[in-house]
């Protein structure tokens, strides 16, 4: 077998890989989730400082 059937399977394999992450994130809604949980961690933060205004 040459280098390059090797490589090309590889590849093959890695971009049927990434799909499959992609697949697993797109049905379950992971980047959403995720953004939730970064946007809950942000406010608590962003809630928490110390105001020199006032509004």
């Amino acid at each position: 077998m040459e280098w390059y059937f090797v490589l090309l399977i590889v590849l093959a394999a890695v971009f049927v890989g990434l799909l499959a992450l992609f697949f697993v994130i797109y049905w379950f809604n992971l980047d959403m989730k995720l953004v939730y949980w970064v946007y809950k961690l942000l406010g608590k933060h962003y809630d928490n400082m110390k105001r020199d205004r006032r509004l």
